[in-house]
């Protein structure tokens, strides 16, 4: 192994473990912080907002898991807009794989997932328009910091056409510094907060 290989493992590890200890603060703040009914509903209007204006017929959001924002309530308002929008959940269907899109309503029956996330069951996989993507933490130039499976990186890169990326979390999650970074990390499009709209 070369000098150069070496020195690459080792900066990789060093920006693993700095990513382990920051994600477990971050979400440490989140469970802390209590749930405010305006800061409720100022993310949800955030993301109605941006719904509007980008016009998707289908949007992929992601089952609330570990405090993160529920946009349930908001994709089935968006949903009785027109029979015509879809709403997507993301499923993993092998572990360290990509995601893949299953058609969901508020009427799907559901099933216990990889990770204990429920799935949906017996639906059509779709391609969404927007991704609404969960964030642990992010940082000023939409880098996220998920929970380190590198799923929805992975899944970014191949997808095509790549669907609009709106990354959703509570102002407690942004970071000042630059987030440590890996070659196959991917900036999201825009994110979303409850004070806040970084593009």
């Amino acid at each position: 192994m070369g000098l150069q290989s070496i020195a690459c493992k080792a900066a990789d590890a060093a920006a693993n473990s700095s990513k382990i200890s920051l994600r477990n603060a971050l979400l440490a703040a989140r469970q802390a912080q209590q749930a405010q009914l305006h800061s409720e509903a100022a993310l949800a209007a955030r993301i109605v907002t941006v719904l509007a204006e980008r016009k998707p017929h289908c949007v992929a959001f992601y089952w609330p898991f570990a405090g993160e924002f529920d946009t349930r309530a908001t994709l089935v308002n968006w949903l009785h807009e027109t029979p015509t929008h879809c709403a997507a959940l993301p499923v993993v269907t092998e572990k360290g794989g990509v995601l893949r899109f299953y058609r969901w309503t508020p009427e799907t029956p559901m099933q216990e997932g990889y990770f204990k996330i429920p799935v949906p069951t017996h639906t059509s996989e779709v391609q969404p328009d927007v991704l609404l993507v969960p964030c642990v933490g992010f940082d000023l130039a939409r880098y996220r910091l998920g929970y380190g499976g590198g799923y929805y990186d992975r899944t970014l890169a191949r997808l095509e056409p790549r669907p609009f990326t709106v990354g959703i979390s509570y102002e407690c999650g942004r970071v000042m510094d630059m987030l440590p970074r890996e070659p196959h990390d991917i900036s999201l499009d825009l994110i979303l907060t409850e004070k806040m709209r970084y593009e």
